[in-house]
């Protein structure tokens, strides 16, 4: 599809001006509030295309509703999910597994890893994200009485998790966030500096874990077997690469998100503090509410899809943050309430691709929240400061200054 034009096949009144990258409230802005601004897509048609809504400037169908995101990320077949997306960046063409494969090749490899995710394992791994959520928050408590949260709490506490999960020391915690960034929020140049180092920091650890095993992620993966044969290097990348790029934003962005609410709104922070048994429920309100992913696929096959001429070889997005603002799906949903029962958001996507660690996420989101709340006195955001927000493919938050002198 060429980039930046509408294709010939598109109808003129199907074409809007928006974009999760270049609108106005995309951009870097203090203050501001992506998912209020994309949550007005639902005043207009339900599905529609932008020609301009990816990082490389290409043009894609925008699904608005939720239940049109189901049906379409059900569907397989039609929309594939192998669009390599990381692999783009160094002009090459290989999936992130399972993520970017589609059945039955999916299936293989995501039976292989859903033990190593699993709720029980998440159970076990409990323990020692509670203990490194009150570390830091101890060490924040016991030296100041304001932080810029993002940076010494939720990306240090999501990211150390999941290196421990992955084997890694936190010794190069900083180093592996700057990368995620570049990669994810970068422009071109540094997106691709970004990737080739990522791409060949994974290579490195297969190659050590194959001569070193240990009781780690990587090591499973060197080893593991798949239809009576093992792993190819190119298949050990696109799992490691997945698993490592995955860990280093998302549940850190949630975490930042949800306490901004929070620092905005009293009465819910204290709430929440006085009734703790409230936060699992709340955490999934506050994950609705702010969705991070667009998802993207790319169409097999010409197909009518609920009035929009799709074409093989087009981009559909299915944005969770604008599914998840759905009038027609949930009551009053520009509005969060942290009571909100029945909530079928689709923050961690949804079909055969739904996010393989979402029970980790969603225990480090409720145990972040749970002990900042326990440790830290009533917070809001620092006079004089303000957050910045941007979209993206996946939404971000920086600046957080919070303060509870």
């Amino acid at each position: 599809m060429p980039i930046n034009r509408v294709p010939d096949h598109v109808p003129p009144e199907m074409v809007r001006d928006f974009s999760l990258f270049t609108s106005a409230a995309m951009q870097r802005t203090k203050n501001g509030d992506p998912h209020a601004a994309v949550a007005c897509a639902h005043a207009g048609p339900p599905i529609f295309f932008s020609p301009y809504n990816t990082r490389d400037g290409r043009g894609t169908w925008v699904i608005t509703r939720a239940n049109d995101q189901r049906k379409l990320l059900q569907d397989t077949a039609t929309f594939s999910s192998h669009r390599s997306i990381f692999a783009s960046a160094l002009g090459e063409n290989w999936p992130m597994i399972p993520l970017e494969l589609d059945p039955p090749a999916h299936g293989v490899f995501r039976s292989l890893l859903n033990p190593l995710l699993s709720p029980k394992r998440v159970m076990a791994l409990e323990p020692a994200v509670r203990e490194r959520a009150i570390a830091l928050i101890d060490m924040i408590s016991a030296s100041s009485t304001s932080c810029d949260v993002m940076k010494d709490f939720a990306f240090p506490f999501a990211v150390s998790i999941f290196l421990r999960f992955l084997g890694l020391s936190d010794e190069r915690l900083d180093t592996f966030v700057g990368w995620a960034k570049d990669l994810l929020h970068g422009d071109g140049i540094k997106r691709t500096a970004a990737a080739r180092t990522i791409v060949a920091f994974i290579d490195d650890l297969a190659a050590m874990r194959r001569k070193e095993p240990a009781d780690d992620f990587m090591t499973f993966v060197v080893q593991a077997d798949v239809e009576g044969r093992q792993l190819t290097d190119e298949e050990v990348r696109g799992i490691g690469v997945l698993l490592f790029v995955a860990g280093l934003d998302t549940v850190a962005t949630a975490i930042g998100f949800d306490l901004a609410y929070l620092a905005r709104n009293p009465k819910d922070q204290e709430l929440l503090r006085s009734e703790p048994d409230r936060i699992v429920l709340a955490a999934e309100e506050l994950l609705r509410a702010y969705s991070t992913v667009q998802i993207i696929r790319v169409a097999t096959k010409d197909i009518d899809f609920e009035g929009a001429p799709i074409r093989k070889g087009d981009y559909i997005s299915c944005p969770t943050m604008i599914a998840n603002r759905d009038p027609a799906e949930f009551e009053c949903p520009n509005t969060i309430d942290l009571a909100r029962e029945d909530n079928r958001h689709t923050a961690f996507a949804y079909g055969p691709h739904r996010c393989l660690g979402s029970h980790l996420a969603r225990r480090e989101i409720v145990i972040g929240l749970e002990e900042w709340l326990s440790r830290i006195p009533d917070f809001r955001i620092k006079e004089g400061t303000a957050p910045i927000t941007y979209g993206g493919h996946v939404f971000g938050i920086e600046n957080l200054m919070l303060d509870w002198s």
